[in-house]
């Protein structure tokens, strides 16, 4: 599959279980691990599982099975390994805390986003 069809469906999911603050970055460059992050946050704990849950059934509606699924019992963070996209759902405190953006935005990214301030 097209990875940025990929990229389309998983944020369609996203939005259909009523995601808050998400971004995506493209990672190619900084990383071999992946090509995309996703980062989400939902509102709950339940929701956090309920996003997770809604990303992995769109991925295998559409062929794409996912390599894995971290964090969801706990539901504070969860990771799903789409291969090429790797996809981040917060509990709103964690993302703070961890503060992935940070990590994997890329020095234009910072740079931009310094401007807009």
């Amino acid at each position: 599959m097209n990875i940025k069809k990929l990229v389309e469906i998983t944020l369609a999911a996203l939005e259909d279980v009523k995601a808050i603050d998400v971004v995506v970055f493209e990672v190619s460059k900084l990383t071999s691990i992946s090509d995309y992050m996703i980062i989400a946050s939902g509102k709950s704990k339940r929701q956090v599982a309920a996003l997770a849950d809604k990303v992995v059934e769109a991925a295998k509606k559409n062929g794409v099975k996912p390599l894995g699924v971290e964090g969801k019992t706990e539901g504070e963070w969860v990771l799903v390994d789409l291969g090429d996209i790797i996809v981040h759902i917060m509990y709103p405190e964690t993302r703070e805390y961890y503060q992935l953006e940070k990590l994997w935005s890329s020095s234009e990214d910072r740079e931009a986003a310094q401007a807009e301030n």
